[in-house]
């Protein structure tokens, strides 16, 4: 017996809907072979606004464990952490753990098995004025360290600090008086951490996600977001080439050169989108407005380092000089002065150099040259008081030329 198969107005619809989404999906998938099947899908640690995932910097270990084990050595992946007795600098033994502000407040910096605090008490009655406790170091401890301190979700700098060059604790620069807890906006924690997720209305304010902090300058801070690149990596081990990630030799030297200059130019550039936003490959420009250097303002040595290095010889006269010409960002390179001493005769040969300053001072100039040419100069920007005397914290210009 034959049948007559009809299907229902709502049936017709729904096939009709099916053929269309496999129609679109082998479209899509034509024009675009790399689709997710074609990496694992990893558990970001943090979501950039664009949607990019970060994916850790432990990730990278795996393929680039000896870059990995350098990198956690520098300054850069050192800027910020959470505190604890490895990260540290200052001492907490009793008569080296405090200090005096203004001569009536006196600073006692605690080690518990809570945790680390810094105490304010009145000096002439000892009235205990308030404890906070330290949360987040801020700074490698070259120069100094600043720390900072969670109230809820909101983030704080502390009065204490420690100044290295003195061995001692110090007020944090810029606090002179005592009041207030200094909110931390996001432009610091910018230059200070890989990625931070600000919860504040309009992305503003010091209102943070304590779970979407990825501290110091790592890996992905300088490559790019790479949940992507390790999910491909992991399920594609043959692969020699990398996929999804930013790779440096393919760069102009001006993106090279905005990688660094986006904490390195000075905190005079206007924002023109909120921090964050900017990722490495990126126009700067388009993030940030002029720089101080282009301006023609005074540059400071604490942080314009790049605006400095434009105004050298060496730069005007070498087109494709950036940071990394005398920088390696994975390893620790501070102190070593010979190898800074070599890439400066890598250019400028025994034969080509005229000194003025007698033999002896020539003898010495061949195995430092950036003591002379590029010599440590007080910051007008930082600052401390230790005690009643106020020091500027020494920095080396980046501005290469004959002092």
């Amino acid at each position: 017996m034959r049948q007559n198969w009809k299907l229902s107005g709502f049936a017709k619809v729904l096939f009709i809907g099916v053929i269309f989404f496999l129609l679109c999906f082998v479209v899509y998938t034509c024009k675009n072979p790399e689709i997710s099947s074609d990496y694992s899908v990893i558990e970001p640690i943090a979501v950039h606004k664009s949607g990019a995932a970060f994916a850790g910097s432990t990730t990278c270990i795996p393929c680039h464990q000896d870059i990995y084990a350098d990198h956690v050595k520098t300054t850069h992946y050192n800027t910020s952490g959470l505190a604890d007795s490895s990260n540290i600098k200052g001492s907490f033994k009793v008569e080296k753990n405090t200090f005096i502000l203004n001569n009536h407040v006196l600073f006692t910096l605690m080690k518990t098995d809570s945790g680390f605090y810094q105490r304010a008490n009145f000096l002439h009655n000892q009235l205990e004025l308030f404890t906070a406790p330290l949360d987040i170091v801020f700074g490698s401890g070259t120069k100094g360290q600043s720390y900072l301190s969670w109230k809820e979700d909101q983030l704080f700098q502390l009065q204490a600090s420690y100044f290295t060059p003195a061995n001692r604790w110090t007020s944090s620069p810029g606090l002179k008086e005592l009041g207030s807890l200094r909110p931390v906006g996001l432009r610091c924690l910018e230059c200070h951490s890989t990625f931070a997720k600000n919860t504040g209305k309009n992305g503003k304010g010091n209102h943070y996600d304590k779970a979407q902090i990825i501290y110091g300058i790592d890996c992905e801070r300088c490559h790019g977001p790479s949940a992507k690149h390790v999910g491909y990596h992991q399920k594609n081990k043959e692969a020699k080439t990398a996929k999804y990630m930013s790779i440096y030799g393919e760069f102009s030297r001006k993106q090279r050169l905005d990688a660094c200059a986006l904490c390195h130019s000075g905190g005079g550039r206007e924002p023109l989108q909120e921090p964050f936003s900017y990722l490495v490959g990126d126009d700067l420009d388009e993030f940030y407005g002029s720089d101080n250097e282009e301006t023609g303002q005074a540059l400071d040595v604490h942080s314009n380092q790049y605006g400095l290095l434009k105004r050298s010889a060496c730069f005007k006269n070498s087109p494709k000089m950036d940071c990394t010409t005398c920088h390696n960002p994975h390893e620790n390179e501070r102190g070593n002065s010979e190898l800074f001493n070599l890439k400066c005769m890598s250019c400028h040969s025994q034969s080509t150099i005229s000194c003025n300053k007698g033999d002896t001072h020539a003898n010495t100039s061949m195995t430092d040259c950036i003591a002379c040419h590029m010599p440590l100069i007080p910051s007008k920007s930082m600052v401390v008081q230790v005690d009643s005397t106020k020091t500027a914290v020494k920095v080396r210009t980046h501005n290469i030329a004959i002092y």
